[in-house]
């Protein structure tokens, strides 16, 4: 089921009326990734807030969901002793089944979920349609009511929460940002066909290569009976080849819709094991049937001669069951397609969690920050409309909005509006006017009292770290300048000396600590940056500000967020994003290795076993680090003591990417680019999938301006090249991959605007054209039908005949509808990062060991001997749209 953004604090209204502190705590399951912790943050301050106790439990990948599945959420299910209660996924569990994953389903029962209500936030694209279409439970059938969809909950409609709707039976709900309401409507009709849709085998038979007259008129029509609960209904084969009785069969394995039939041999255990070929066509589980023994559809007395006063004999069943594979095929294309398109992200979760509070009424600064935080982090992990994929500049031709497209823009537009609101701006005690300081776009570095804890705009400039670093340092591992100045080399090094050089600024100045250089340079470094940034191509290096002209109405575009802990400390918002990353990826005391030390793996006997328990103690430490960014979010001092090892990481990705494209390490293959890393003091920090993840978005800004410079413009229409990095786990034998998109991915905002009037008109003159040629051709059959009658000559070849000419129109009309749902595809998957497709599809097709574990699909694990063959086939692969 789905709860739509108007609905948003529907359920928790009514979890806040029924819960006490009695109650069973609601089990958090987390995402290790700043944005769910935010999230994660904003949730508990509410739960708190209204003595609804909440337990909070880390999870790092699949492996660890499914197990929390049978540690935590088996023991509160109703058929196991518990008495229900609810489950919240933050950044979790979007693109699998729940259902599956988590084991509410009950053998021999039609998902009664057994009183557990799942709640799934998340922001990763693709959405599994089982969670968002189905995911109720099933009222009992009558006979009325015998389908999935009629036998929905009260208040649900097509797997739409509405008004009505009572909570507290159980199911898995996720919270639509928009999207689904406007971009997945074709996908819900298809789903919900699907479901309720008999199996029909594809044999050649059901297309008469191999029939005959006589075989057509003994064959029996079948029958399709109403399953018991819990019993899957029998395919075409089954029915045709077997007699026995229906409980003598063996039952069959629910088939789920999503890309969770692609990682199963995954999340079903550690075990490095060779991956099994899997099914193109995902397709939803079986749910309900409806029955081809209807009056509408076969006659009791088919086998009475025709007569002129009888109507004319209704199609047979080989003609409908030719339509029904027609129309699953069609259904399931659809879904495919869906699946196929490409991963993205959408609104982030602390942004959607902040909505809740918000009509909660519960909005204040802390809160606010924290989203600013998440939905900041968002933008440093490279999570886009375009999925994992670098941000670079647009040409004059094709102008880009940055991060998220538009919907980036207007949700930054809203946190700005949010400061400015809860945030009043500070007044001169001379004329009562705003203070110059506000607007003088002067880089904040202390707070205004002792007590300051303000939320301010600030016009930061693309370094890092500056306030925690010297300008020298923060302006060499900024990857904005390291990609444009090309720093990796000498003459880059030049490049950013003779920048400073013009700004008037020694590098004994700009070496020391910038919260100590001289007060007068710190107010002209702004004005300095604006002056020289255009000879070196660095135009979006510094936001503009109101006196520049460029601000829309004073909206301050590209301007940053910073907060004071009075005289303690101020930071930003990307300051305390890449701290809270840092203390994710490489932990709070563990500046070195960032990999479990072998001592405790001695007692394991064998490679393989070494291999898989490792992966478990390495995940295990990943969710320790989790409390101490948890803890960090809230307390500065712990925040300012993360600074440390954000630096250390940071110093790694610049002399690894230093070293990457100044040794000419990366390779041009045919679909992408690609590097390896396999030796080097700082490869074990690379075992973390979001530190490597960040090395390659380093990496890849870079090659982009090397592309852009050598050819004048970005290959494949501006999106750059897409880049592939695996680094070496040296100690478990694996080399963890990642593929990130060129960049430069859809503006579906902008292109929604753009076309809209012109697609509506098109699909007007389509729909009376398409109306004309019906009315010609019931015409010309009517007229045929009254000559056979008057002529006495209706037999089966006519009767087939006028069957084939009303199916090759509506077969006409399906290629117009399937010619436009495939541009319509098309567009929606521009420029989409299709890493998790290309993985799964070679492991489908080669012998490579493969472990997807991680909630991002364009990351996997590959066995130290397979990578060469792995690489090799990837490079045959569609890996952006």
């Amino acid at each position: 089921m789905y709860l739509p953004r108007e609905f948003i604090s529907k359920l928790y209204l009514h979890l806040q009326r029924t819960r006490h502190p009695l109650s069973p705590p609601v089990l958090v399951l987390v995402a290790l990734e700043p944005d769910a912790l935010c999230a994660c943050r904003i949730l508990t301050r509410l739960l708190k807030h209204d003595y609804i106790p909440h337990k909070i439990h880390p999870v790092a990948g699949y492996g660890d969901l499914e197990r929390a599945g049978q540690e935590l959420v088996a023991p509160m299910m109703e058929t196991r002793g518990g008495s229900g209660g609810l489950v919240i996924c933050l950044g979790v569990g979007g693109m699998v089944d729940m259902g599956t994953i988590l084991n509410l389903e009950v053998e021999g029962e039609e998902a009664s979920f057994n009183g557990v209500e799942v709640w799934v936030f998340d922001s990763h694209r693709p959405w599994n349609l089982s969670n968002v279409f189905g995911g109720y439970p099933l009222e009992p059938p009558s006979e009325i009511s015998s389908s999935y969809k009629s036998r929905a909950p009260e208040g649900v409609q097509a797997g739409r929460v509405g008004r009505a709707y009572k909570p507290g039976k159980g199911g898995i709900i996720v919270f639509d940002d928009g999207d689904i309401v406007e971009s997945l409507t074709t996908e819900r009709d298809a789903y919900l066909a699907l479901v309720d849709m008999p199996d029909i085998e594809d044999d050649d038979d059901l297309y008469g290569d191999s029939d005959s007259e006589e075989e057509e008129e003994e064959e029996e029509v079948p029958q399709i009976e109403q399953p018991r609960p819990g019993q899957k209904r029998k395919s075409w084969s089954d029915r045709d080849d077997s007699s026995e009785d229906n409980d003598d069969r063996p039952k069959q394995r629910r088939r789920s819709n999503s890309v969770s039939d692609h990682i199963q041999y995954a999340i079903s255990g550690v075990n490095m094991a060779k991956s099994t070929p899997i099914p193109d066509a995902p397709r939803p589980a079986p749910r309900g049937l409806v029955s081809l023994r209807d009056p509408g559809i076969f006659s009791d007395d088919a086998e009475d001669p025709p007569s002129a006063a009888q109507p004319p004999k209704r199609p047979s069943a080989r003609a409908l069951r030719r339509k029904l594979l027609r129309m699953k095929q069609q259904h399931e294309t659809v879904l495919r397609n869906y699946y196929r398109m490409g991963a993205s992200y959408s609104e982030p979760i602390s942004a959607m969690v902040y909505s809740l509070a918000s009509e909660l009424g519960r909005e204040d600064n802390d809160l606010l920050w924290l989203t600013i935080v998440g939905v900041t982090s968002m933008e440093l992990y490279g999570r886009s409309s375009a999925g994992l994929a670098v941000t670079v500049r647009g040409s004059d031709s094709k102008p880009m909005s940055g991060w998220m497209g538009v919907r980036g823009a207007r949700l930054r537009q809203l946190l700005r509006d949010e400061v400015r609101r809860l945030n009043p701006p500070e007044l001169s005690s001379q004329n009562g006017r705003v203070s110059p300081a506000e607007n003088a776009g002067i880089i904040p570095t202390t707070a205004r009292s002792p007590e300051d804890t303000s939320i301010r705009l600030s016009p930061e400039p693309k370094f890092l770290l500056i306030r925690h670093w010297s300008l020298y340092d923060s302006m060499l591992h900024s990857p904005y300048l390291f990609s444009r100045l090309r720093i990796w080399s000498d003459s880059g090094l030049k490049r950013l000396h003779k920048l400073l050089a013009k700004m008037g600024v020694s590098l004994v100045q700009c070496k020391q600590s910038y919260v100590h250089m001289d007060m007068m340079l710190k107010k002209e470094l702004r004005t300095k940056l604006l002056k020289y940034a255009s000879l070196y191509n660095l135009d979006d290096m510094v936001p503009a500000a109101e006196t520049d002209g460029r601000d829309r109405a004073g909206a301050k575009d590209g301007w940053g967020f910073v907060r004071s802990w009075g005289w303690r400390a101020t930071l930003s918002a990307q300051d305390v994003g890449v701290v809270i990353g840092a203390l994710l990826e490489v932990g709070k005391h563990n500046h070195g290795a960032g990999a479990i030390s072998s001592q405790s793996l001695s007692h394991l006997a064998d490679a393989g076993d070494v291999a898989d328990d490792h992966g478990f103690a390495e995940s295990q430490e990943w969710v320790s680090r989790f409390w101490d960014a948890y803890d960090a979010l809230e307390d500065i001092d712990a925040l300012k003591a993360g600074l440390p090892t954000a630096q250390y990481l940071h110093r790694a990705i610049f002399r690894t990417g230093t070293s990457l494209i100044g040794k000419r390490q990366i390779k041009h293959l045919l679909a992408f680019r690609m590097c390896v890393i396999k030796d080097g003091p700082d490869v074990p920090l690379f075992s973390h999938p979001a530190a490597l993840t960040k090395l390659a978005l380093w990496i890849g800004e870079a090659l982009a301006e090397q592309e852009r410079d050598t050819n004048g413009k970005l290959a494949h229409g501006g999106r750059g090249t897409p880049l592939v990095v695996a680094s070496l786990n040296e100690s478990r034998g694996v080399y963890v991959v990642v593929g990130t998109g060129g960049g430069g991915g859809p503006d579906l905002a902008f292109l929604d605007r753009e076309g809209a009037k012109e697609k509506a008109a098109k699909k007007e003159a389509k729909l009376k054209e398409r109306e004309a040629r019906r009315k010609v051709q019931e015409e010309k059959r009517a007229a045929k039908k009254a000559e056979r009658q008057s002529n006495n000559k209706e037999d089966d070849e006519e009767d087939d005949e006028t069957e084939s000419e009303g199916s090759d129109l509506s077969d006409s009309d399906a290629d117009e509808d399937d010619e436009e749902e495939l541009e319509e595809r098309r567009r929606r998957g521009y420029g989409l990062n299709k890493f998790g497709s290309a993985f799964q599809d070679v492991i489908a097709e080669t012998n490579a060991r493969v472990r997807i574990d991680s909630f991002e699909h364009c990351v996997v694990e590959v066995r130290k001997e397979d990578l060469a063959g792995f690489l090799e086939s990837l490079s045959s692969k569609a890996v952006v749209g």
